[in-house]
């Protein structure tokens, strides 16, 4: 009689007189080497590869005139003065709320492509796509097509030519990934300052340990992992569904013209009782996840639409029409099933769900905009001094002392004049002017203490609180700000 607890999870009998190890749950990853295909939707990958490498890889570069106390780089974070520059835009600390503005139209977006077309991000511009396909060409140079690559693999053997072909590829792979890493880094400094203290280790330590860690991930994801990082690393596969229903066009395979399947033969030549599908591995031969669409839809799918372009190919050769695999709504199958013409594509994108997220879309973006084009080249921050809240002088007046932090946002230093207003008397005066007018360096801030008086006997220096408003005046062209605070008056 068999022992039941002999008996493993994966079917496989333990037998523990000869002490055998059993089987484990988990299988080792096998590699997958896709073959080249060609197409509409490869052309289309290989085009948005391009221009997304391109303007990641050149968008440092590119420099814009600012003036002699800005930096020349259109596209800059600028960390240590912490402002963000892209162009003609300058991003401040307390304005903040462009950034988030960004990431949420960044956040609609991939809700708006995912509910029209799926993982369409996933599939052409996620990084790890581009970069794995970069890796995948590379590797295609280097070692051939995909049964190449195969032999390769499953040879044993480490000869002379298959370590040259190895390493010749993990050069090729470490190079793109130092290029990845040095680009990344070039976004937070002037970049053909910072090219030439990398090359001359003149630069900071952390721009060294930023390369190194981006260049190992890069290496590691884009020619190792590869698939896996989608499959199990990436959390949008298991939040996609969210986002799609029975109109989102995705890729799919119609069973009902491919079944029931048969090899392509003189036996089998214009029967009847065959699908369309001659099971020629196609579209699972050149699937970069290495799954079979006609299985229909999975999670790992990552909808670059190479399995389409691979099948169109056969069916062309074989004299069938194209569209065994496509991209297809589930409302399309059940019509098609039906005998019914399906849905034109614009109908399957222009529904509620999706023009609800580009209404949200295009609020935000325009929200973002219109804040763009009214706010002030110029800022104050009041502080009122608290410790002591408030100094009685010699003649009985009450005196308070405020924090005031000008920002001049202009290319060229300004006069800025200060005053106030306020319901009660009160006198304004600055310390270490005689005047009310401050020079505020270009591009920059300036801390003034700024000093608010009530006569003795007058109602401010009575009351607990007096309301107060500070302003702020740019004697160049007139443009003005102001911060409401309180002063603070003896009671007792």
């Amino acid at each position: 009689m068999c022992d039941k607890s002999a008996i493993t999870r994966t079917g496989h009998r333990r037998d523990s007189l000869n002490n055998e190890t059993p089987p484990t749950l988990y299988a080792a990853r096998e590699p997958i080497f896709p073959r080249r295909v060609s197409g509409k939707f490869r052309n289309l990958k290989w085009v948005i590869m391009v221009v997304t490498l391109g303007i990641y890889y050149l968008t440092p570069w590119i420099r814009w005139d600012r003036g002699v106390n800005l930096p020349d780089q259109a596209v800059l974070l600028d960390l240590a003065n912490r402002r963000f520059f892209f162009f003609w835009i300058e991003i401040w600390p307390d304005e903040f709320y462009f950034i988030a503005g960004l990431l949420i139209m960044a956040g609609l977006g991939l809700f708006l492509f995912t509910s029209a077309l799926g993982r369409v991000w996933c599939g052409y511009t996620c990084p790890q796509t581009v970069w794995t396909d970069l890796f995948i060409l590379v590797e295609r140079w280097i070692e051939g097509d995909r049964n190449a690559r195969l032999r390769l693999h499953r040879q044993k053997k480490w000869d002379l030519r298959k370590v040259r072909l190895r390493i010749t590829k993990w050069v090729a792979w470490i190079i793109i990934a130092m290029a990845t890493g040095g680009a990344w880094v070039f976004y937070f400094a002037d970049a053909p300052t910072l090219l030439v203290s990398l090359f001359t280790l003149n630069a900071p330590m952390v721009a060294y340990t930023t390369v190194a860690v981006l260049t190992a991930t890069t290496f590691v994801f884009g020619g190792l992992a590869r698939e896996q990082v989608c499959i199990y690393m990436c959390p949008w596969p298991r939040i996609q569904a969210a986002m799609m229903d029975e109109d989102t066009l995705v890729v799919a395979y119609r069973d009902w013209r491919g079944e029931p399947r048969g090899k392509l033969n003189k036996k089998n030549v214009g029967e009847e009782n065959t699908g369309d599908c001659i099971d020629c591995m196609a579209c699972v031969n050149v699937c970069p996840v290495g799954i079979d669409i006609r299985d229909g839809q999975q999670l790992e799918c990552i909808t670059c639409a190479l399995c389409i372009d691979a099948c169109d190919d056969v069916m062309v050769k074989i004299g069938k029409p194209r569209g065994l695999i496509d991209y297809m709504a589930l409302k399309d199958e059940a019509a098609e099933r039906a005998g019914e013409a399906p849905k034109s594509v614009w109908k399957h994108i222009l529904r509620p769900r999706t023009i609800l997220y580009t209404s949200l879309w295009s609020l935000v973006g325009f929200g973002l905009v219109f804040a763009l084009f009214i706010r002030s080249e110029i800022d104050m921050n009041v502080s009122p001094v608290r410790n002591p809240t408030f100094v009685t002088m010699s003649d009985g007046s009450i005196r308070n002392t405020y924090e005031v932090r000008l920002r001049n946002k202009h290319g060229e230093d300004r006069q800025f004049h200060i005053s106030l207003t306020s319901p009660e008397l009160l006198v304004i005066s600055l310390e270490g002017n005689s005047d009310l007018t401050v020079p505020v360096p270009a591009d920059d801030t300036y801390m003034q203490r700024v000093y608010v008086l009530a006569p003795s006997g007058t109602l401010a220096a009575q009351a607990a609180r007096t309301d107060l408003r500070l302003w702020v005046e740019d004697l160049t062209n007139g443009e003005r700000a102001y911060v409401d605070t309180v002063f603070n008056g003896n009671d007792q």
